[in-house]
């Protein structure tokens, strides 16, 4: 059986992949760390792994060209795209987030709001926002806004401050998570592959909801965070992941610069 089956299914599970918002995944995770520039045979044989198609990847490519977000150049027969300057300044704050170290502590405040532009993935009881205060983000706007401690939460709350996109969002989470455990040793386009998958699931999870405290997470979370999680998973997933993107398993591939040591300090 396929090792990154479930990790697929789960992807098409969620509808057509967007395939322009993989290639964004695939810069942030490991082409920015390499120099910033990649070829699309790397592209299409990474992303041709989770089931990509080439007409599908070119596609994506154009419009991410079209909106500003990357630059092509062509070496002979090999085509290279690398972010613009505008692109590149987007990834920051995201990256800073997607790969921040896990904290270990309860949050002491919180904030309970009504927010002036709802989101579905934010734990919420009757159309009240509540997050954490004391992390140092910057809270979204809004029209009334109460900061305090929580005193309690009992256990049954979770199934109504969790919505129902933001409960999905972190039971596939942990189902991709569960695969991984149980196929550690995955050759290198593979762990490549897996790392796309991972990330992907995490940044779109991350960069819309805030951090979860332990007492907010589903019965299936408690023990340790979403973070801490992901966290393991990628730095399992890192040696050889990177054996792949080093060129040493598929030779035909144009090289690629070697990773900045800050690579392996993410999450940490």
């Amino acid at each position: 059986m396929d090792p990154l089956a479930p990790l697929i299914a789960n992807l098409q599970a969620d509808g057509r992949p967007r395939v322009w918002s993989l290639v964004i995944t695939v810069f942030g995770d490991s082409v920015q760390p390499r120099g910033g520039t990649v070829s699309t045979a790397h592209l299409q044989r990474l992303l041709g792994r989770i089931g990509i198609e080439a007409g599908a990847l070119r596609t994506a490519l154009s419009r991410l060209a079209r909106d500003g977000w990357v630059s092509s150049q062509r070496d002979g027969r090999v085509s290279y795209y690398t972010l613009t300057p505008e692109g590149t300044a987007q990834f920051s704050d995201a990256t800073n987030l997607i790969y921040a170290p896990d904290r270990r502590q309860t949050p002491q405040q919180w904030r309970i709001a009504l927010e002036q532009q709802p989101d579905p993935l934010v734990p919420s009881l009757n159309g009240l926002a509540l997050r954490p205060a004391d992390t140092g983000a910057v809270l979204p706007p809004a029209d009334f806004a109460l900061h305090g401690t929580l005193e309690t939460l009992a256990p049954q709350m979770r199934a109504h401050l969790l919505a129902p996109g933001l409960l999905s969002a972190l039971n596939k989470l942990h189902d991709d998570l569960g695969s991984l455990a149980h196929n550690q040793a995955l050759p290198p386009l593979d762990a490549a592959a897996a790392r796309v998958l991972l990330v992907h699931r995490w940044r779109r999870l991350v960069l819309r909801s805030p951090e979860l405290p332990t007492p907010l997470l589903p019965e299936n979370w408690q023990g340790q965070s979403p973070r801490a999680a992901v966290a393991q998973a990628w730095h399992a997933l890192l040696p050889a992941a990177e054996i792949w993107w080093s060129g040493q398993s598929d030779a035909d591939l144009p090289p690629m610069p070697a990773a900045s040591p800050a690579l392996a300090r993410r999450f940490v």
